[in-house]
C-alpha cells in the first residue's frame, strides 16, 4: 500500500542580514533560521516554497477479474458458483413443482373413481335386489351368494395379486412392472395398464349379474363387486399410503395398514429376495422368511418420517 503526504506551505519573503557570531537572532525569524544561523550568509529566499513528503511502499493493485461494473468485482469462479446455485434452486422449485402437480392429478382421478365406483356399486345392488324382490320374494339364497362372492372375491384378489408379482410381473411382465421400481416420471407409470386389466373382468361380471336373474348371475355380482372393493382398497393403501401418490388422511394412523405399508416397501429394497409380493398379507409373508424385525425397524422409520 502506498502513502503520500503533500503539504503545501504558503509563500513568504524573508530579509536576511550578517549578524555576528553569538549575537542572538531577532524574534520574528523563523525557527528553521535560527537553527542553521551559522550558515547564513547573504541570498535571498525564494517567494514561495512547496514541501512534499512520499512515505512508504508502492505496491499495484491489480482489479479483480469478473463483472465489470461500479461496484467490486466478482472472480469468475465466484461468477460459476452463484449461477450453480441458482440453477440448483431453480431446478429443485421446479421438480416441486411438478411433483405437486402430479399428486393433485393423481388426487383427483383417486377420488373421482372412488366416488364414481361406489356409488355406481351402492346402485347397482341396490336396483338389482329391488328388481329380484318385485314379485314378492325375497331370493335369500342369491342374496347370500352375492355376499358371499363379494367377500370371496375381495380376499381371493389378495392371493391372485401376489402370485401374479412373482410369476408374471417379475418375470414376464417385467418390462412393464420395471417402472413401478424406478423413479416415476408424471403422475402415471406403465405400470399402472395392471389396474385397468385387472378393471376390465370387474366390469364383465357386474355388467352380466345386473341385468341377468338368477344365483349364477348373483354370484358373478358379487365377483365383480369383491374385486372392485379390493381394487379400491389396493389403490388407497398401495398407491395412497405406500408411495405417497396422494393423500390418504387418516388411515395413515391405522396400525395394521402402517404395517402393510411398511412390509410393502422391504419388497422394494429386495432384502429378502422381493418378499412379500402380496400387500394386505405383506407381514405374514415377512414372518415366514424372519423379516420381523426388519419390518418393525421400517415401521419407526416411517413413523419418524410422518412426524417430520
Amino acid at each position: 500500500m502506498a502513502a503520500a503526504i503533500a503539504v503545501p506551505c504558503s509563500s513568504r519573503s524573508f530579509k536576511l542580514t550578517r549578524m555576528p557570531l553569538g549575537q542572538k537572532p531577532m524574534s520574528h525569524f523563523p525557527s528553521l533560521v535560527r537553527k542553521f544561523d551559522p550558515l547564513v550568509r547573504y541570498r535571498r529566499m525564494p517567494p514561495s516554497l512547496t514541501v512534499c513528503f512520499v512515505a512508504g511502499d508502492h505496491k499495484q493493485v491489480e482489479p479483480t477479474q469478473g463483472v465489470a461494473g461500479d461496484g467490486p468485482g466478482i472472480s469468475s469462479e465466484g461468477e460459476d458458483d452463484v449461477i450453480k446455485i441458482s440453477t440448483s434452486n431453480s431446478v429443485v422449485e421446479e421438480k416441486m413443482k411438478r411433483k405437486k402437480k402430479e399428486k393433485f392429478t393423481y388426487l383427483v382421478a383417486a377420488i373421482m373413481s372412488t366416488f364414481g365406483i361406489t356409488s355406481m356399486a351402492v346402485m347397482a345392488v341396490y336396483y338389482r335386489f329391488s328388481w329380484q324382490m318385485e314379485g314378492g320374494e325375497i331370493p335369500y339364497v342369491e342374496m347370500f351368494g352375492t355376499f358371499a362372492l363379494s367377500v370371496g372375491a375381495a380376499v381371493g384378489m389378495e392371493y391372485w395379486a401376489r402370485w401374479a408379482h412373482e410369476a408374471l410381473w417379475h418375470a414376464s411382465l417385467w418390462h412393464m412392472h420395471e417402472s413401478h421400481h424406478k423413479p416415476r416420471e408424471g403422475p402415471f407409470e406403465l405400470n399402472d395398464v395392471f389396474a385397468i386389466i385387472n378393471a376390465v373382468p370387474a366390469i364383465a361380471l357386474l355388467n352380466y349379474g345386473f341385468f341377468h336373474k338368477g344365483i349364477i348371475p348373483g354370484l358373478c355380482f358379487g365377483a365383480g363387486l369383491g374385486i372392485t372393493v379390493f381394487g379400491m382398497a389396493y389403490m388407497f393403501v398401495h398407491d395412497g399410503l405406500v408411495h405417497k401418490r396422494f393423500q390418504v388422511g387418516p388411515i395413515a394412523n391405522v396400525p395394521y395398514l402402517r404395517k402393510v405399508a411398511a412390509a410393502h416397501q422391504l419388497h422394494h429394497t429386495e432384502k429378502f429376495n422381493g418378499v412379500p409380493y402380496g400387500l394386505f398379507l405383506g407381514p405374514k409373508e415377512l414372518e415366514e422368511v424372519g423379516g420381523m424385525d426388519e419390518l418393525e425397524k421400517e415401521i419407526q422409520r416411517r413413523i419418524k418420517l410422518s412426524k417430520k
